[in-house]
């Protein structure tokens, strides 16, 4: 998405603002490469996947990946990579050869930092040990492993290849390959779960030992199948009771909620995804892969990529599908859809210096924010009240412009 910023001054929050000021310092700089083949389409799933053919189109598909992101190098200015997010689909179906080779493509384009994070989705029914052994040594430092669930009813209702076995020994061999850093993706309010499903599935993930669990409600979204066949679904008093109960688990155990479906142990939040909840920028490549980039004159660019594989890997087609400059009035909504998904919140001098708008073109609507007991009343910080993380679209749409 392409978004202009006005040389005019625009009304934001009803006062009049001024012209959004350049960026004294750009943020930090992320790369996320889409993958978008799966063993099978979940009937849950409304991201960009597709069922794998029996050869995937490994080399092709790398070599399309760095063109990709030659045509995105003009808006690094200099930075290096702070980490790096395969995602998908299924990364994990690529062979160790091709990550390699495209990791080192990358690098040689964009210097990586020296704690750089390197994170890989992988899905149970794709383990193999001598390949992820191989990913560690690539460099691939944290893995997220897409469980759902432990048990086999639920499994087979949301249409997985694993069982809970497997789900088990997948992590046992993370842990083997030397993969010290992972997260476990879970699900909770599934069909027909009821609060000791739930609790059980929770219990079973942190016997795992992940310095990291993601651990979020089953939605019905559009262009899925259980939108149009949906399943019997928890009611809301069971959604609460295993909401309130598993965060209670979740921190007697020592994972910490820093946001809205993210827990981790000490020192273990997924680094690639604060940058997204901080504002910061990244460089998205791969089918349908989305990317959000500063510029040093206070332009603030979304940018999509063409959604289909097939259209992806013609060389008639662009890769790019379009843009969208962010103006003034769009940004606070922007900037805090993301920032109030962490439960501290993020220091306010951010804001500043992350959209080139000064912090008073928030006030009136965060003193509304504030008076409806959404919003924290900390000049030092946005950051939403408890109840605020709970109506947390109620909080954002008082920042629409």
């Amino acid at each position: 998405m392409t978004r202009d910023s006005s040389a005019s001054p625009l009304i934001v929050g009803g006062a009049a603002s001024s012209p959004r000021a350049p960026l004294p310092t750009l943020p930090p700089l992320a790369l996320y490469i889409h993958i978008p083949w799966c063993v099978r389409k979940c009937p849950y799933c409304d991201f960009n996947s597709h069922t794998a053919s029996p050869v995937l189109p490994e080399q092709e598909y790398v070599d399309a990946l760095l063109s990709d992101l030659d045509q995105d190098l003009h808006a690094v200015y200099g930075r290096e990579l702070s980490s790096i997010f395969f995602g998908g689909g299924t990364p994990s179906l690529f062979s160790a050869e091709a990550l390699g080779r495209l990791l080192e493509g990358v690098k040689q384009r964009i210097p990586f930092a020296d704690d750089i994070e390197i994170t890989l989705e992988a899905n149970p029914g794709t383990f193999e040990q001598e390949k992820f052994v191989a990913y560690r040594k690539l460099g691939i430092n944290r893995l997220s492993i897409g469980i759902q669930s432990f048990q086999q009813e639920k499994l087979k209702a949301l249409g997985r290849i694993h069982n809970g076995d497997e789900a088990v020994r997948a992590a046992g061999m993370a842990r083997q390959a030397g993969f010290d850093n992972f997260n476990l993706d879970l699900m909770h309010g599934l069909p027909d779960q009821s609060l000791d499903d739930a609790l059980s599935d929770l219990r079973q993930a942190i016997e795992l030992k992940p310095t990291h669990i993601s651990w979020y409600q089953l939605t019905l979204e559009p262009n899925t199948v259980f939108w149009n066949q949906p399943p019997v679904l928890p009611e809301d008093d069971t959604l609460w009771d295993i909401q309130e109960a598993g965060q209670a688990l979740l921190a007697e155990h020592g994972y910490a909620q820093y946001e809205v479906s993210a827990y981790a142990q000490p020192g273990r939040p997924a680094r690639h995804n604060l940058n997204y909840w901080s504002f910061g920028d990244f460089i998205g490549i791969g089918a349908g892969a989305h990317g959000k980039l500063s510029h040093p004159d206070g332009r603030i660019v979304r940018t999509w990529k063409t959604r289909l594989p097939k259209d992806y890997l013609n060389p008639a087609k662009s890769f790019q599908a379009g843009e969208k400059a962010l103006t003034n009035d769009e940004m606070p909504f922007e900037f805090l859809m993301n920032a109030l998904r962490l439960t501290a919140g993020v220091e306010s001098r951010l804001y500043p210096e992350r959209t080139g708008l000064p912090l008073e073109s928030l006030d009136e609507h965060r003193r509304e924010a504030e008076q409806s007991g959404l919003l924290q009343v900390e000049p030092s910080r946005l950051a939403a009240t408890e109840r605020g993380q709970l109506f947390l679209n109620d909080l954002l749409q008082k920042f629409l412009s």
